[in-house]
């Protein structure tokens, strides 16, 4: 069955689109196949793409980005049950749960297969979907009581099962027990599947004579079809679903002493109510169950880190890699580069997901409070000391110990680090007793740990117990490809925080973002695109709302006149002035400005 878009929010709100087997464009502009009456949404904002496990979402630069559960994309597989948001239309993204029913062995055909003795029957006129009409005559109660019995038969054999195919192939041999049809088949959108009495051909089913019934919610009945016609009697009911029809059941015969009578049409009738509820229970039990599995399949690898980039994609890889195993992990990577975020990763989809993730900036510790945040203490250890305190070894036992800035302690602290993942237990202070210490321990540090051991600032011995997996979280300069997604989602993220309605990054201050080399990482793009949501004026972030560092490079786009253009030839000039003033030392120069030395050489670097 072709996937779906189902409207959950915007204009649109309730509709419910087939996408086929074509490539889908939303956007405002009349010439998408999905248009949207929507101002938050670009001209054309995304495309969906035919896929062979589904479709393939693309957005198309849109100003405000194309979100799929919550997270901004570029490009992503969709699966079932995802949410796609794309200005202010949202849309539930549906693979219907097709019926697993063999196909091939029937056929839609387009003859008409209706003579002038067609009998139809109207659900208000099937006696047994009807209590009240079965028993009319003492005569009729045997043959009611025989097909009230056959009924409850039906229903309780394929009510039983949880499979399409076995339940199709299953109510095909139940038809034929009941009634002397030569084929049967059902139609299920457009899947038919057709089984003969005895060996045959495939089941040609009249495409005109299903439509029909589908369409008016009648069954129909023909006898003593044409001559020209290999078929001689016909029956065909709706598999009604509440209000609407999901299907048909089709019999007919070749046999010219076989006809169908009315009571049959009633029995079929019947039939169909119960098997199309059996279906749609079977359709909706294989949907939870796939989505289960694609539940289950995401849990390979949870996490909170935004990017798409190949870099990114090679630290989600990592991750899962190290995630099952025990092993001691150690990320590397500048500050703001999410390192926390990737030991958070870790712990997740590990088996020790359940129990606690404890985090310690090693760094923001004195070498007075490290001991008793580390080890704990008991009441009275100290001055301070008013009650008993777990350290963060024993409330991590069972769970994983994040230690982060784990190359600024210094030598006595890393000897007691030491000690502790040898013999994996703890003392506290002024305690007596010694606690086992279970953890897995993923540290993380901004230096590199191998110059510092050459350095003799870290011990070799810890360095080799910290470094048996390691991976290197990329800085955002190396990954710019994920700078717009971050942008879009952290916009959207403070929008709702300070409850502005901002339709996304313009253009322009996009290109100001990825030129710009973030030597504070995601983390200063955070804050970046925090200020610009306060400050902004506009229900769009523009370049004069970013911080003027961000504006010290022009893009190639970027015309003389622009305010960043303008802005930059400024400073330049006044840094010129001011070097000259200072006989060409740019030491002096800063000192005269009132800036960092540092900036000003980066500067006067950059040209």
């Amino acid at each position: 069955m072709p996937a779906q878009l189902v409207a959950i929010a915007g204009p649109l709100k309730g509709s419910i689109l087939a996408l086929g087997d074509r490539a889908v464009s939303i956007g405002r502009d009349e010439s998408n196949w999905i248009c949207v009456d929507d101002p938050a949404a670009s001209r054309r904002h995304c495309l969906l793409s035919p896929d062979p496990q589904g479709a393939r979402i693309a957005d198309l630069e849109s100003r405000n980005g194309t979100f799929v559960n919550g997270v901004p994309v570029s490009e992503r597989l969709l699966a079932h049950g995802d949410e796609i948001k794309a200005g202010d239309s949202v849309f539930l993204f549906l693979i219907p749960a097709g019926p697993a029913i063999e196909s091939g062995s029937a056929r839609l055909a387009d003859r008409r297969m209706v003579t002038r003795s067609t009998i139809q029957l109207r659900k208000e006129e099937a006696v047994y979907l009807r209590p009240e009409e079965l028993v009319r005559t003492e005569a009729a109660t045997d043959r009611v009581a025989r097909n009230l019995a056959a009924l409850l038969r039906i229903g309780a054999e394929i009510q039983a099962l949880r499979e399409h195919a076995a339940l199709g192939r299953r109510l095909l041999d139940l038809v034929f027990e009941v009634s002397p049809a030569q084929r049967a088949a059902i139609v299920l959108e457009e899947l038919v599947y057709g089984r003969c009495r005895q060996a045959g051909g495939p089941v040609e089913v009249s495409r005109p004579l299903v439509e029909r019934v589908r369409r008016e919610g009648i069954g129909i009945l023909s006898n003593d079809l044409p001559p020209d016609e290999p078929v001689r009697a016909v029956l065909a009911v709706p598999l009604p679903f509440f209000d609407r029809i999901v299907g048909v059941l089709y019999l007919d015969s070749s046999d010219p002493e076989t006809r169908f009578e009315e009571e049959l049409l009633q029995m079929m009738t019947a039939v169909g109510a119960i098997a199309a509820l059996a279906l749609e229970n079977v359709r909706w039990v294989e949907g939870l169950e796939s989505e289960n599995r694609r539940l289950r399949s995401e849990i390979d690898i949870q996490h909170e880190m935004l990017g798409e980039s190949p870099r990114m994609k090679e630290v989600y890889r990592l991750i899962e890699k190290a995630a099952p195993v025990d092993s001691t992990v150690l990320i590397c990577g500048e500050t703001g580069t999410g390192k926390e975020l990737a030991a958070r990763a870790i712990h997740r989809n590990s088996a020790r997901a359940a129990r606690p993730f404890v985090a310690l900036n090693c760094a923001a510790m004195t070498e007075s409070l490290l001991d008793s945040e580390w080890f704990g203490h008991e009441k009275g250890a100290f001055t301070d000391a008013v009650a008993q305190k777990q350290g963060v070894f024993e409330r991590a036992h069972g769970g994983t110990l994040f230690l982060d800035e784990v190359g600024e302690l210094s030598a006595s602290s890393q000897a007691k680090l030491l000690r502790v993942i040898q013999e994996r237990k703890v003392q506290r202070v002024g305690g007596s007793r010694v606690i086992e210490a279970d953890f897995r321990l993923v540290a993380a540090t901004n230096r590199d740990l191998e110059q510092a051991v050459k350095a003799g600032g870290f011990r070799q011995d810890l360095f080799f117990r910290l470094n048996v997996v390691r991976f290197v979280m990329p800085p955002l300069r190396e990954r710019r490809a994920d700078i717009p997604l971050l942008a879009t989602y952290f916009a959207a993220q403070c929008a709702q925080k300070c409850k502005r309605r901002m339709t996304g990054v313009s253009a322009r201050a996009r290109a100001c973002l990825m030129h710009y080399d973030w030597p504070g990482n995601v983390r200063e793009l955070e804050n970046a695109i925090e200020r610009a949501v306060v400050m902004g004026s506009t229900d769009q972030i523009l370049p004069e709302d970013l911080p003027e560092s961000l504006l010290e490079t022009v893009s190639e786009d970027d015309s003389p006149s622009s305010y960043a253009a303008q802005l930059k030839g400024a400073r330049r000039q006044i840094v010129d002035r001011a070097i000259e003033a200072a006989g060409g030392n740019v030491s002096e120069a800063a000192r005269r400005l009132e800036v960092h030395a540092n900036w000003l050489h980066r500067l006067v670097k950059r040209g």
